[in-house]
């Protein structure tokens, strides 16, 4: 019997759109709430005023950043929904061109072909034995979002107020 060991190592490319993500949101947060407060104090109004215009800025940015950070997580699942439901019809229709394509896939990342063959078969009976998604797209799959109000919260919360 065969043991199964756990991946220990913590990658972090996985949080990279995060990363990214959270120091473009920063960074608008900055740079449009001082220009508004720039143009807001060059009029000359009260502190008060001005401390309401960066206020108004602020909130204003947070809601705008959740919406979009809402909006782009949801056409990506969406996508990626169409994606796989094209995949299965691909692997009901020609199984046998789908398992050259997967195989190829494993060449081209280096793997011998006649072992890419023997993996390609095995995802492919693998994937039939569970109904599971389409190898090839799990193979290909960066990543996948799920539910697009978490994202669009927390876009707004590190993003304006960072």
């Amino acid at each position: 019997m065969r043991s199964r060991s756990r991946h220990l190592e913590r990658h972090r490319t996985d949080r990279i759109g995060w990363l990214r993500a959270s120091v473009l949101g920063a960074n608008d947060g900055i740079v449009s709430t001082a220009s508004l407060l720039v143009g807001v104090a060059a009029a000359g109004p009260s502190k008060e005023s001005v401390l309401v215009a960066g206020v108004a800025g602020l909130v204003a940015g947070a809601m705008s950043m959740a919406a979009g950070e809402y909006v782009s997580v949801h056409s990506q699942a969406d996508t990626e929904k169409a994606d796989l439901a094209r995949e299965r019809d691909e692997l009901d229709a020609e199984p046998a061109a789908e398992r050259r394509e997967l195989a190829a896939i494993y060449v081209a990342r280096g793997l011998q072909p006649e072992l890419a063959q023997q993996v390609a078969a095995q995802l492919m009976a693998r994937t039939r034995a569970t109904s599971s998604a389409s190898p090839i797209r799990s193979v290909r799959a960066r990543s996948r979002p799920r539910w697009p109000l978490p994202p669009a919260l927390r876009s707004a919360r590190r993003c304006r107020w960072a």
